[in-house]
């Protein structure tokens, strides 16, 4: 079942694969950095990032709602 959390001041829905990315954006990134995932995801759909440990995640930006998905 989707969990969701605030990350940066934006509401993102995850299933449990995905927190890894839920982490890196709110605990290893700063609020700037992380903006910049949210405004490509805002305007073009989606943004794709990996943490530090090389996994990969895709923010998605769909019908006014964020979901992060792991790749």
């Amino acid at each position: 079942m989707a969990q969701k959390t605030t990350v940066h001041g934006h509401t993102v829905a995850y299933e449990e694969n995905a927190a890894e990315g839920i982490r890196h954006l709110r605990d290893d990134l700063d609020a700037i950095e992380t903006r910049v995932y949210f405004d490509q995801a805002h305007s073009k759909g989606s943004a794709e990032f990996e943490d530090d440990e090389d996994r990969q995640f895709t923010l998605i930006y769909q019908n006014g709602s964020y979901v992060m998905v792991r790749r």
